[in-house]
């Protein structure tokens, strides 16, 4: 006979009367009377309740086996909380599996326990329901992209994690060869140059659920070693790649909403810049960019006048902000680069009170109004200088003024396309990658390569959720003249780039196809659909802030003797 033959809580009112088994850990423990218990028995479905005859030495979190009769709970002793809370086990014989200590943490959802302690017994916390439910949905998530992947004739290949050094952006997680001692290799920040390595081999199109790690600093959306969904396909474009990742994102939006999303809007690189002031808006809320130049042309105001640009937004219901909280957002913008924040409250009848509403002409004061759409009680903030300053310190306060948690809903998905293919000029006065140096530019924009590089638009592509950027992707550039035009303009000599991007390189002399790809965080996509902040909430055994695996101890020293099979030995610490 099985140990158990229904799981805590899949039991309801139609199952009244079978004699049942389940297994669990007891979730609390109720004396009634001498003799009689109520135990709550809780597994990862739910909690059963189970009424004991007899003596039992029965604590929290011991592993039990009980075996009893479901019958209906008497009327008025319902728990319409529960899922089982009309039933209970009653008849009950207990088997004790195992003992265990009282654990660190109460083992519910409403803990309080510091980050630290629950990672460091992660395998308690892990029995908490929201664990529970967010692990479980993560497997749907990855179930149902891997269906909707090969729906679309996608094929699931493996990459290695071993691999030479690459420049990718973030430093590389290295791992000594004890074969070629003095050697290295790296892991992998993505499958980036492998996945372009199975279009030259005729793989067509590729996707893996792939780990990948990045030696960088830690945040609520990043980790050191993290989960995406790599994709790439052969003979494709731009608008290929986006179909494909989009009817897979809206199969997972459904498997676990229970709602098809509708079709992703898309939004260029240059208008998000400047509505939002940043290449990953969040959509869920208003307060948009708005360039009062024109309002402003004419004006005595030297800190406008003298300016590249001046952008407000408008803060609704703000207007009765104190001094204080004034100050502290001018500071802020400050502490972004701007040379100050020039802040506005509306009054009834429209009039403006500011410490520079002196400066400004009345039909410039009501035009700054019209321009943002304020209204009484409403507070404006400007910021005037270069423009792309003005609008990343504006994006930033209008996230700290209006933005809801990340988790919240709706949920906004957003492609935004057209990026630069360059960001900026070095030291060397040479153009700086946007993304990886394989990036298509934009075919209208090539006859400027040379000419105007940073106008050049790339064939790239970000996927944006609730101001989260879920991931990026491009059309790879596959012949190999207008590749070394790049490398030119990038300064990166023939031999250098043979040294660095050989292998690839190489591939590419064999007859590459047409090429593009994509790949999106699932740790942050998990997150956000299961409601969290912070995607350690739904990774089985994250590390901390700091790197460190407190369930572990890792990173730890190596013992001497490993060192020395490695060809290693350790540098004195800095003091």
């Amino acid at each position: 006979m099985p140990l158990r033959t229904d799981y805590c809580g899949a039991l309801r009112a139609e199952d009244v009367g079978r004699e049942v088994s389940v297994c669990g850990w007891v979730a609390s423990r109720r004396e009634h009377g001498e003799h009689l218990a109520f135990v709550d028995v809780r597994d990862h479905t739910g909690i059963i309740q189970c009424v004991v005859d007899g003596a039992h030495d029965l604590r929290s979190e011991y592993v039990v086996r009980v075996t009893g009769t479901l019958r209906r709970r008497p009327g008025g002793t319902e728990n319409p909380q529960l899922p089982t809370g009309q039933v209970e086990l009653g008849d009950c014989t207990v088997e004790i599996l195992n003992t265990a200590e009282p654990p660190p943490f109460p083992v519910t959802d409403r803990t309080e326990a510091d980050e630290t302690v629950r990672l460091r017994h992660r395998y308690v916390d892990l029995r908490r329901d929201r664990m529970q439910r967010n692990l479980r949905l993560r497997a749907k998530v990855n179930s149902a992209l891997r269906g909707a992947m090969e729906a679309q004739g996608f094929v699931e290949i493996e990459t290695p994690m071993l691999i030479a050094s690459t420049p990718e952006g973030a430093r590389d997680f290295v791992v000594p060869a004890r074969l070629a001692p003095g050697n290295f290799y790296a892991l992998p920040q993505s499958p980036q140059l492998f996945k372009q390595l199975l279009m030259v081999g005729g793989a067509d199109r590729y996707f893996q659920i792939a780990r990948c790690l990045r030696d960088e600093d830690l945040r609520a959306d990043r980790q050191f070693e993290f989960m995406q969904l790599d994709a790439e396909m052969a003979f494709a474009e731009q608008e290929d790649v986006l179909a494909a990742i989009s009817a897979a994102i809206a199969d997972v939006a459904e498997a676990v909403t229970g709602t098809r999303p509708a079709e992703i809007p898309r939004m260029t690189w240059a208008e998000a810049d400047d509505r939002f002031g940043t290449d990953k808006p969040d959509t869920r809320f208003g307060m948009d960019l708005v360039d009062v130049g024109e309002v402003l042309a004419g004006t005595e105001f030297r800190a406008f006048a003298e300016a590249g640009a001046v952008k407000g937004i408008r803060v609704a219901g703000r207007g009765d902000a104190t001094r204080s909280e004034l100050d502290r957002l001018t500071d802020r913008a400050k502490s972004l680069g701007a040379a100050g924040l020039v802040w506005m409250r509306v009054r009834e009848g429209g009039t403006v009170e500011s410490p520079v509403a002196k400066f400004l002409a009345d039909d410039e004061l009501a035009g700054l109004v019209g321009a943002l759409g304020a209204a009484p009680g409403d507070l404006m903030l400007f910021v005037a200088g270069e423009r792309r300053l003005a609008n990343k310190v504006l994006g930033l306060l209008r996230l700290d003024l209006g933005r809801p948690p990340v988790s919240e809903g709706p949920h906004d998905f957003l492609w935004v396309v057209d990026f630069p293919l360059f960001e900026g000029v070095g030291d060397d006065g040479r153009p700086i990658p946007a993304h990886h140096p394989f990036t298509m530019p934009h075919p209208e924009d090539i006859d400027r390569l040379e000419s105007d590089p940073l106008s050049v638009r790339s064939q790239a592509y970000d996927l944006v959720l609730n101001g989260w950027e879920l991931g990026s992707g491009s059309v790879r550039i596959h012949r190999a003249e207008l590749q070394q035009r790049i490398f030119s303009l990038l300064g990166i000599a023939p031999e250098d780039a043979q040294s660095r991007f050989g292998f690839l390189l190489d591939a590419f002399r064999y007859g590459a196809p047409p090429h593009a790809g994509f790949a999106f965080g699932l740790d942050r996509l998990v997150a956000i659909l299961a409601g969290e902040d912070n995607i350690r909430e739904v990774i089985a055994f994250p590390k901390t802030q700091s790197g460190a695996d407190p369930l572990t101890g890792a990173p730890t020293p190596i013992s001497e003797k490993q060192l020395a099979e490695l060809g290693l030995k350790l540098l004195p610490p800095k003091t």
